[in-house]
């Protein structure tokens, strides 16, 4: 059993980390920018100019969410500290629990903190667009992309995150054949750049009578969603728009209308959807952001300076090989093929339980140890 103090030792580590996270974080310097953005929203006529003003909201956002993360850390270190000491003058062996779980706790808070300051992408910091395709494989592939949609919906609301359906496309039986939502908050992108590739799943197929072993795939996409001062060169006449009527599953994720809109980009055939508004301008665009976002993000990972160079390209961002297999049967493990984690929670981790993969890979990335799939 753990002592007092190794406990006491253990905590008192992390009080450098807790300077280093200050300097990291800029604090002081968040603390007096907060101020002069308070000042500036008091200023007559700021509301008047509404892409200013919602520029200067977005920056308080950001700042204010790691000035209360590095605030709640602080805390809990003084909590611990505390608690440790009282411990100590009570000298009852039965309450170390508490102690040990106090310093665990300032150790998840320390370990966040400073996966954040990795977080250092041009665009980590931008609300994040995700694409779920399914597979080929019919419904068994199309109720795992379903699956995946409920994942990363539930993980991003249960970190605080708005999370609203741009597209969905029904399956023909069950689940869905592709879906788009987006992740509004900081550091979105930079949190879910690493869930972008193939998602294979093994389990005991709920669709066959016979109950067989069944292997499905089902792809997601993570874009960042670019910002007025990004700008991406697409001509009018590259992009075919057609219109439809809105469905989605049962009617729950969004309204059924005629203002639907499917934008098709004529030289690569990328296609983007968007359906979550009922007016059909406000649909083409987001589905023109969504594009920008997509050819921009191929773009760069080609190294081109170019959109009409990228023809083409979307068929070597088709299927590959996966970057984690989740196994429901004959034992269960979820494995991140890049990093080497696994967790063999199958039912928590398709409740949303994803901050070991993401805080794993963004580990190895900063050291160059992901492992090629």
């Amino acid at each position: 059993m753990i002592t007092i103090d190794e406990l006491k030792s253990k905590l008192g580590g992390y009080e450098t980390a807790l300077a280093d996270l200050k300097d990291a974080l800029a604090i002081e310097a968040s603390q007096k920018r907060v101020m002069e953005l308070e000042h500036k929203m008091t200023l007559p006529g700021f509301y008047d100019d509404a892409e200013g003003s919602q520029k200067v909201f977005a920056e308080m956002s950001d700042l204010k969410g790691k000035l209360e993360r590095f605030e709640k850390l602080r805390q809990a270190y003084e909590d611990a500290e505390t608690l440790l000491l009282m411990l100590e003058e009570e000298n009852d062996p039965e309450l170390l629990g508490e102690g040990e779980e106090a310093v665990a706790q300032v150790d998840k808070a320390v370990e966040e903190l400073q996966l954040i300051t990795m977080l250092s992408g041009e665009y980590d910091h931008n609300n994040a667009i995700l694409t779920f395709h399914a597979g080929t494989g019919g419904t068994e592939a199309q109720d795992w992309a379903q699956m995946l949609f409920r994942m990363y919906t539930r993980w991003g609301e249960a970190h605080g995150y708005k999370v609203s359906t741009l597209d969905y496309l029904d399956g023909d039986e069950a689940g869905l054949k592709s879906a788009s939502i987006m992740v509004e908050g900081p550091n979105a992108y930079g949190m879910l750049k690493s869930e972008n590739g193939v998602h294979r799943l093994v389990r005991i197929s709920p669709f066959d009578a016979n109950s067989r072993r069944q292997t499905s795939f089902a792809s997601l996409e993570v874009m960042p969603e670019l910002d007025d001062s990004i700008h991406v060169d697409i001509r009018p006449e590259d992009i075919e728009m057609q219109v439809y009527r809105s469905s989605g599953a049962g009617g729950q994720h969004i309204n059924k209308t005629s203002s639907a809109v499917r934008l098709i980009h004529k030289p690569t055939g990328i296609v983007v959807s968007c359906q979550t508004e009922r007016s059909q301008f406000q649909n083409r665009d987001t589905a023109m952001k969504m594009l920008e976002a997509k050819l921009f993000q191929i773009a760069q990972q080609q190294h081109m300076d170019k959109i009409s160079d990228i023809k083409g390209v979307q068929n070597e961002i088709a299927w590959g090989h996966q970057i984690r297999s989740y196994v429901f049967m004959p034992y269960t493990l979820v494995k991140d093929h890049r990093t080497g984690y696994e967790s063999g929670n199958v039912q928590g981790v398709m409740d949303g339980d994803l901050d070991g993969f993401i805080f794993a890979y963004l580990k190895a990335a900063s050291r160059g140890e992901l492992q090629e799939v």
